[in-house]
């Protein structure tokens, strides 16, 4: 007879986590793992990452889905090592060999080829993405042996450097670190390199080191969340106001904030801002304090401060609990 299967108790759970997501994992499954061993209710990440990639995974928490979609525009950074003769069918280390060439570029090529891609340029999508066409993913076009069109895209690379090279021996190779607008395909980047050395290439790693302000330095591993406690787990969490940085931030008093929380404009000085963060006093709470907590997220037209996303009182309150708990 096969014991019982343990259940896990979900609770609240609020704030930003930053995961180094690992090799071999989707983005969903890293979410999963992460989303039951803090026992939380509600998850959800900014972006995915290919599971060949590694690195900076940021996963949100209850009131914080609700702003996962602003980090969705972040420049990205990636470090890539682009094998250098060799032509796959998914552009990285997973596909088939499509194609072998030698490799006759100069160091001399590969610095300026690199610099033809700096800046604007346009991509074509790989197929094997998860773009979709006709309402149906590229990749299942690809595994079901069809290619169709794709318009190409306008992306910016604001940095390629070039990291290390090795262009002689059996695995020539180019190791660079490239820092990107939202929607660039580092996969791509790597082949159309190679193209434009002459010799074709593929991805064999993919790290990515930053996205928006958040680094790898500050993320936490699986196996190091596995070999924690709840406690410890709680307190790897970033508050919910990190994913708005760029935002201008504006306080209400008492008053104005428990009409804002209840999605009615306010009046103003304010000129005019399409990102804000908006504070205040603990709403609904027996005795005010001077401590202000996010209400949520607006915008300011015409001396008008307009409600955007905004956290429920609930989760306001479980919010400070939290805070409470772990600092005791």
């Amino acid at each position: 007879m096969q014991g019982q299967r343990t259940r896990v108790q979900r609770r609240p759970v609020h704030g930003v986590l930053l995961l180094d997501k690992p090799l071999g994992l989707s983005s969903n499954q890293a979410l999963q793992k992460a989303k039951w061993l803090l026992r939380a209710e509600k998850a959800g990440h900014t972006g995915t990452l290919d599971p060949l990639a590694t690195g900076v995974l940021p996963l949100c928490f209850g009131a914080a889905t609700k702003f996962s979609q602003l980090h969705l525009d972040a420049d990205k950074t990636y470090e890539t090592v682009v094998h250098l003769g060799v032509k796959t069918t998914t552009a990285d280390a997973e596909g088939d060999v499509v194609e072998t060439r030698a490799v006759t570029c100069t160091p001399g090529q590969v610095v300026e080829v690199l610099d033809r891609f700096m800046g604007d340029i346009e991509q074509v999508p790989p197929m094997h993405s998860a773009l979709k066409k006709d309402g149906k993913p590229l990749y299942e076009y690809a595994r079901d042996g069809e290619t169709v069109e794709r318009e190409a895209r306008r992306v910016t690379i604001h940095d390629l450097d070039l990291l290390d090279m090795q262009l002689v021996g059996d695995k020539p190779s180019l190791r660079l670190r490239v820092r990107c607008s939202k929607g660039t395909y580092i996969r791509t980047l790597g082949e159309d390199i190679g193209e434009a050395l002459g010799c074709g290439g593929h991805l064999t790693m993919l790290r990515r080191v930053a996205t928006g302000p958040f680094s790898i330095a500050q993320c936490v591993t699986l196996a190091a969340l596995e070999a924690e406690d709840d406690t410890q787990r709680l307190a790897h969490l970033l508050p919910v106001p990190a994913l708005l940085p760029g935002h201008t931030p504006v306080t209400l008093d008492e008053d104005n904030a428990a009409r804002f929380l209840s999605g009615v404009r306010r009046r103003g000085v304010w000129p005019n801002d399409n990102q804000v963060a908006v504070f205040g006093p603990v709403p609904f709470a027996e005795k005010q304090s001077a401590e202000t907590t996010l209400l949520g997220s607006a915008h300011t037209a015409g001396g008008e401060l307009i409600p955007g996303r905004l956290l429920s009182p609930i989760e306001i309150q479980q919010i400070l609990e939290t805070a409470t708990e772990l600092a005791s």
